[in-house]
C-alpha cells in the first residue's frame, strides 16, 4: 500500500495559528520502521529546515523529541520488528513554533491516550535504575500541545516545538 493513499494533511493546515514564513513549505518526511529509522528521519528533518535559523539547543531538542516518537513507534505500535510498516512526519513552521504530525500503520497506544510522562525516580543504586520509561516524560517536556488519537487504522500524534523567535521569523 502507498503511503499516499493514507498519509493525512490535517491539523497542520488546520492549526488556528499562520505561517510564520510563507515561503517555507511543509516538510515530508517518510522513513520504514526499523532500527534506523530514527536517525534517518532527522537526517531527513534536518535537510528539510535547513533554511530556518535553528540554535544548536533548538536543534537538540527536536532530534531528542523526534528519536523519541519515532522509536516508540518503531517498539510499540510496530511490535519491536515482528511488524514493518511506514511512519511519516509532517511538519510546518508557523509563528509558534514547528508543529509535527506523526502518522503510522501501527498498533494504537494503549487506552487511545499518551502516558502521563511522568519521571522515572533515577535516586537509586545503578543496578537498579530502569532502561526505559524517560521517553514519554522528555516528549511533554520538550514539546508542547502534544495530542494523540487514532482515526481507523492510522495513528496519528501531533506536537509544537516552541523556537525562539529568529527561527520563527518574527
Amino acid at each position: 500500500m502507498r503511503a499516499a493513499r493514507w498519509w493525512p494533511d490535517v491539523v497542520l493546515n488546520d492549526s488556528p495559528v499562520h505561517p510564520a514564513q510563507p515561503s517555507l513549505q511543509k516538510v515530508r518526511v517518510q522513513v520504514d520502521s526499523g532500527p534506523m529509522a530514527a536517525r534517518q528521519a532527522f537526517d531527513l528533518l534536518k535537510r528539510g529546515l535547513a533554511d530556518l535559523a535553528l540554535d544548536v539547543e533548538e536543534l537538540g531538542a527536536i532530534e531528542l523529541v523526534l528519536a523519541e516518537v519515532v522509536n516508540n513507534i518503531v517498539e510499540h505500535a510496530y511490535a519491536n520488528g515482528r511488524r514493518r510498516g511506514p511512519i511519516h512526519l509532517c511538519c510546518r513552521l508557523r509563528r509558534d513554533g514547528l508543529h509535527f504530525e506523526f502518522t503510522d500503520l501501527g498498533l494504537s497506544i494503549p487506552g487511545k491516550s499518551t502516558p502521563l510522562g511522568l519521571p522515572v525516580n533515577v535516586d537509586v543504586d545503578l543496578l537498579d535504575l530502569p532502561e526505559g520509561g524517560y521517553g514519554w516524560f522528555l516528549i511533554q517536556d520538550l514539546a508542547k500541545d502534544v495530542a494523540y488519537r487514532r482515526r481507523g487504522q492510522v495513528n496519528h500524534l501531533s506536537l509544537r516545538m516552541a523556537l525562539s523567535k529568529d527561527a520563527c521569523g518574527i
